[in-house]
């Protein structure tokens, strides 16, 4: 890929205590995402989804292969990536009201208070929260505490946003509703983003592409959606092109599991 902004070279990683003799938390793994992607991480659970976002985002050392950002070496957390995590509520302080979460990045970027207000500002309109700013987290709901969590990452103003099933742990409406909101942010900003989810219709919803890890910790497919864009929570999951999206993704996922069944 020509315009690729972040290349996953043969990358594996084997956890300090796990044995030689055990399987790696990911194998061996290598794709490409170009610029201003939206890429969905999707396969079962142990497949290392979430540790090959560790290392994209520098969290986490590859044990084998490399990540580069525009062509470098990963090597440390870059300053512009941001990342969203599963557990929001943990991410929040709540003790901080939210315009104060919101800002807490933006101390070290070494801008004026007026403009970090005036990205808080924007940042809570863009994901619906502009009344809530004075609020502290345990005030709001669960959805509302990710969409803090959210406008957090977009006021920062990352060109790369990696999130780790950031809607996991809401109900169906909420996450719909946020589904939405995450592609209005992409849209408005143009970020590159990876989004590790175990949900199959969300993938087929929001990826341009959907990389599909397998049991094994392995690349078992890249594969491109091709749905239109703008998309529709109604029109888009009715369409054929989605459906058959869907059955091929859980084809994917879900045969290897149920091959032994019966």
């Amino acid at each position: 890929m020509t315009d690729a902004v972040i290349e996953v070279d043969h990358v594996g990683y084997r956890y300090p205590d796990t044995p030689t003799s055990g399987p790696p938390a990911l194998d061996d793994v290598t794709f490409a995402v170009g610029r201003g992607q939206f890429v969905a991480i999707a396969g079962p659970s142990g497949s290392g989804k979430t540790t090959l976002l560790r290392c994209v985002a520098g969290l986490s050392r590859p044990s084998t292969g490399t990540v580069r950002l525009d062509g470098i070496e990963i090597d440390g957390v870059p300053r512009s990536m941001a990342m969203v995590f599963q557990d929001y509520g943990r991410s929040l302080f709540a003790w901080m009201r939210i315009r104060e979460n919101v800002a807490l990045p933006l101390r070290g970027l070494g801008l004026t208070r007026s403009e970090r207000e005036e990205r808080v500002t924007a940042a809570l309109s863009e994901v619906g929260l502009a009344d809530a700013a004075d609020r502290y987290p345990w005030q709001v709901s669960g959805g509302m505490q990710q969409r803090v969590a959210i406008a957090r990452a977009v006021a920062y103003q990352p060109r790369i946003l990696l999130m780790d099933e950031p809607f996991a742990s809401v109900d169906a409406q909420t996450r719909a509703d946020l589904q939405d909101t995450v592609l209005n942010v992409w849209r408005a900003h143009g970020s590159t983003v990876l989004f590790v989810t175990h949900d199959i219709d969300e993938a087929v919803y929001l990826g341009d592409r959907v990389i599909v890890l397998s049991a094994a910790a392995r690349l078992a497919a890249d594969l491109t959606m091709g749905l239109p864009r703008p998309r529709d929570q109604v029109d888009t999951r009715a369409s054929a092109a989605f459906a058959d999206r869907r059955a091929e993704l859980a084809r994917l996922i879900m045969r290897p599991r149920s091959a032994g069944i019966g």
